[in-house]
């Protein structure tokens, strides 16, 4: 039988939800987005697969999903506002385009983009809580800057892998690693000052970028040193950092397909 196929991108505020992935007795973003599917396909037979997973709380400005199905879409523009209309209101459906039966979400090359939103030195309005992670301490945002350009480039990330094995592919490229003032997000109870950490990369390893985001907090802190870093990033070295930053504060700000 034939078979079509097409690439969803969605938008999500993971805050209530247990992450992407189907798990019994919790509320997930893979369930809601079957429900929703399931619901308006009227029973038809699909399956949904999506790009990668994320973690529970983590949000995604666009993430992606490929639909399979055995019916084509007659109007993709009518499906999509269907969709919309029964989704859930923290999650929002924005493109859908057909891809041919070669495409393979999980295996085709993709670059990520991840953000990770966080401010520092008072405490925040609670509404703040969704996306954007509140560290009581001070910092030092300069030293902090340059922390995050280390990861830039090829590195051994072993030490920024969550319970790593003896058989993972810890040598991987970070493309860009920068962190600057906040100008993307706002509100009229954020903080004067937030910051954002942006990492752009090929693949990441199960909690790699709040590993990262949690060592540059406990530099910024004093608890650790640039030296240190640099080291944890050297061919075959393994330092267990203990700090990894709260979910909440995680963005999946983007996905590109060669």
């Amino acid at each position: 039988m034939k078979k079509y196929f097409y690439v969803v991108t969605i938008q999500y505020l993971g805050y209530r939800f247990h992450g992407w992935q189907k798990q019994p007795d919790v509320k997930t973003l893979h369930l809601m987005v079957d429900r929703t599917l399931n619901f308006i396909l009227e029973g038809k037979y699909f399956k949904s697969l999506s790009s990668g997973r994320t973690d529970a709380m983590v949000s995604a400005e666009c993430a992606a999903f490929e639909l399979f199905l055995e019916e084509p879409l007659v109007d993709q523009n009518a499906f999509l506002e269907l969709f919309n209309y029964n989704l859930p209101q923290d999650i929002r459906a924005l493109t859908i385009r057909e891809v041919d039966g070669k495409f393979n979400i999980i295996n085709h090359s993709k670059i990520k983009e991840y953000l990770y939103l966080f401010t520092f030195g008072e405490k925040c309005h609670p509404f703040c809580a969704p996306i954007m992670t509140t560290i009581l301490d001070d910092l030092d945002i300069d030293l902090m800057k340059e922390g995050a350009k280390l990861f830039e480039g090829e590195h051994y990330f072993k030490s920024f892998c969550f319970k790593p094995t003896d058989h993972g592919q810890y040598t991987r490229e970070i493309i860009t690693c920068e962190l600057v003032e906040n100008t993307i997000y706002t509100a009229n109870y954020f903080p004067k000052k937030s910051y954002i950490l942006r990492v752009r990369g090929k693949g990441f390893m199960r909690n790699q970028i709040r590993l990262m985001m949690g060592t540059l907090i406990d530099l910024g802190k004093g608890k650790l040193t640039l030296e240190i870093i640099k080291q944890s990033l050297e061919p075959d070295c393994f330092i267990k950092f203990e700090y990894i930053a709260p979910a909440s504060g995680l963005i999946l700000n983007s996905i590109e397909f060669s």
